[in-house]
């Protein structure tokens, strides 16, 4: 999932959407009604996996030879959420007694050819939680569930791109995502789980050593000092904790977390949540690390300083080493979350990419 970020008011109340796996779970139910019983419910109600009942307007439907097919426009609320207003197409077909429910992927919806992920390689990626959705919402509708399920996402494919499916090696489209059926606007839950995939494929490939970045520049100057494979590189955002509380109980022999300085004083600080709209670098704190490094002269004008990029520019302009210092402070922090299970490794850069401190 891609997410684009602004600061909402605490007060604003923010409408939660659905999943792609709860869109796909609809138009497969109502696709399966109308192969079972010849109409499509429309709207079509199912079953999420917490007892919740919505019910979801059908966009089109038809019948093509022996596939019944129903589609879906998903609304994921106020979370910017790069499928919101994705056509979910499902197609059914009736297959053998005994074959059970069959998943297949079709436009725009991806094929799984790396390791790690909760499905084989080769297989859609239609993740297991919107299976057992459609499983249980098509055995509502009848006993006789034996049918293929064909999932299409509408420009799926061009979606794709924008998103981290073609690091993790899922190729061809979007995943079929969602655990609860229900989307909460601004939990950034898809990019998490991103993450938490990237890890899994590069255990499952052998790699003994990843990246964690901020961003694509962090990436840029990582790469370019260990000639990452892509597989490697996690990209975490503004994620450190979701990355770090994962590693503690997934460990990789060796992490770099990679980048800016400002992001990095505030892991240095302790912040898990390194967006400028839930975390602020503390200018009175990196005035205490300034002293610490030998720069106690500066110290009145960190304090003042507008932007942690003019207090590292100030650091290198008097050669003072205050970016080891913070990369060593966020390392402490860094390892004592991944309680030891981890080698940590910190690089702070600036803007261009260069290197301004490193904790190895």
């Amino acid at each position: 999932m891609l997410f684009f970020m602004e600061e909402k008011d605490e007060n604003e109340q923010l409408r939660k959407g659905w999943t792609t796996g709860a869109c796909a779970t609809a138009g497969a139910r109502a696709a399966f009604h109308a192969l079972m019983h010849g109409d499509f419910p429309d709207p079509v109600e199912i079953i999420l996996p917490r007892g919740q009942t919505p019910s979801f307007v059908l966009n089109r439907h038809g019948q093509e030879g022996d596939h019944y097919w129903a589609s879906i426009i998903k609304d994921a609320g106020d979370d910017p959420d790069i499928t919101h207003g994705a056509e979910i197409i499902v197609h059914v077909r009736q297959l053998d007694a005994g074959s059970g429910v069959v998943f297949k992927n079709g436009p725009g919806v991806g094929l799984v050819t790396k390791p790690g992920l909760p499905l084989d390689v080769g297989e859609p990626a239609i993740n297991p939680m919107p299976r057992q959705m459609i499983k249980e919402n098509l055995a509502l509708v009848s006993s006789a569930c034996d049918v293929e399920v064909t999932i299409s996402i509408k420009n799926g494919e061009e979606l794709a791109k924008k998103t981290m499916n073609p690091r993790l090696g899922i190729v061809g489209g979007l995943s079929v995502l969602g655990t609860t059926g229900i989307v909460v606007p601004y939990s950034c839950s898809a990019w998490i789980h991103s993450i938490h995939r990237g890890i899994d494929v590069a255990k499952a490939m052998g790699l003994k050593h990843i990246a964690a970045c901020t961003g694509s520049t962090s990436e840029k100057t990582v790469s370019g000092i260990y000639n990452f494979e892509e597989s490697a590189l996690i990209d975490m955002g503004d994620f450190a904790g979701g990355v770090l509380k994962y590693l503690r109980k997934h460990p990789i022999e060796k992490v770099t977390f990679c980048g800016g300085f400002a992001k990095l004083c505030k892991l240095a600080q302790g912040e898990m949540d390194l967006h400028s709209a839930r975390s602020r670098v503390d200018f009175d704190q990196v005035a205490q690390w300034m002293d610490q490094a030998g720069g106690g002269l500066l110290s009145q004008q960190v304090k003042g300083a507008n932007t942690a990029l003019e207090v590292i520019e100030l650091a290198e302009q008097h050669h003072i080493a205050l970016g080891d210092l913070v990369a060593r402070r966020a390392k402490e922090v860094a390892l004592a979350i991944v309680s030891g299970h981890c080698e940590i490794e910190v690089i702070a850069i600036n803007r261009k990419g260069e290197v301004v401190g490193r904790a190895s």
